[in-house]
């Protein structure tokens, strides 16, 4: 490998790393869910508020309309103002970087509208070396962490990262669920509680959006778990195929409502 591609390989393992995190800030697919002392060295600390609370017993009615019950699931998630979220990766790896050498494995994070959100992500580097970087997004400034010392840098301008994506009512979840169709109802799944478990086929345009890209050109089977009585998406699992292999995608959100710290690093470096 030439001196020339190590800096390239570097930059863009921090590009493809923010692109992730606003995935799940993305949520989704992105953001760090309690992720204990390893995040600690990279990511701020949250604070506790008053969450939703989706363990509360509601049931579902196994009646219930799915096109109906994903509208509304629709309308819940155009307004949802925090979230914690938790991606994981299996099968084929899915790389975030042009010389496909850095391939994405778990991404944790909290989201706080408009613009704030906080990650870890978890990667594999050249098939064999895991390696967590954290991700700090505010506004419009965003900083990654370095997987070696764990300060973090500022990302120069120029980069076509919004956070608040994941939950924008014209390019997040909203019309995702939205424009969802063979819409059915699988069953009622005791999923932290009873939850509607729904299929439906996501169009290629949406799945793009939702994924910042990284999933492009193909429609996307999607299972979600939906909470009966506040009609959140709880879980979401979905399969995508890439250079004709599978990946599968596992989405866990909870924690809706509560109340997020997220400040920009204190150990930035210049």
């Amino acid at each position: 490998m030439t001196d020339r591609r190590r800096t390239d390989g570097a930059s863009l393992f921090a590009t493809g790393a923010i692109a992730l995190a606003a995935v799940a800030l993305v949520a989704t697919f992105a953001v760090a869910a309690r992720a204990g002392s390893d995040a600690s060295a990279t990511s701020p600390g949250s604070t506790g508020g008053q969450a939703i609370d989706l363990d509360d017993g509601a049931v579902a009615d196994p009646a219930v309309d799915p096109v109906a019950l994903m509208q509304s699931s629709a309308t819940a998630m155009s307004e949802v103002t925090s979230v914690e979220f938790r991606i994981e990766r299996e099968g084929a790896p899915v790389f975030i970087d042009q010389f496909q050498e850095i391939a994405l494995d778990e991404l944790r994070g909290q989201f706080s509208v408009p613009t704030r959100a906080q990650a870890e992500l978890t990667v594999t580097v050249s098939g064999n070396l895991p390696t967590r970087i954290g991700a700090v997004a505010i506004d419009s400034e965003v900083w990654i962490s370095n997987p070696v010392t764990g300060d973090f840098e500022t990302l120069p301008a120029g980069y076509d990262i919004d956070p608040s994506r994941f939950f924008d009512p014209e390019d997040g979840w909203q019309p995702l669920i939205a424009n969802l169709s063979d819409v059915e109802l699988v069953g009622i799944d005791d999923r932290g509680g009873e939850r509607y478990h729904v299929r439906g086929i996501a169009g290629a345009d949406d799945v793009r959006d939702i994924t910042v890209d990284l999933v492009r050109d193909q429609d996307v089977p999607v299972d979600f778990w939906i909470h009966p009585s506040t009609s959140l998406v709880t879980a979401a699992e979905f399969t995508t195929t890439i250079d004709g292999a599978d990946a599968q995608w596992t989405l866990e959100l909870d924690r809706y409502g509560d109340s997020f710290t997220i400040e920009p690093p204190e150990n930035v470096r210049g």
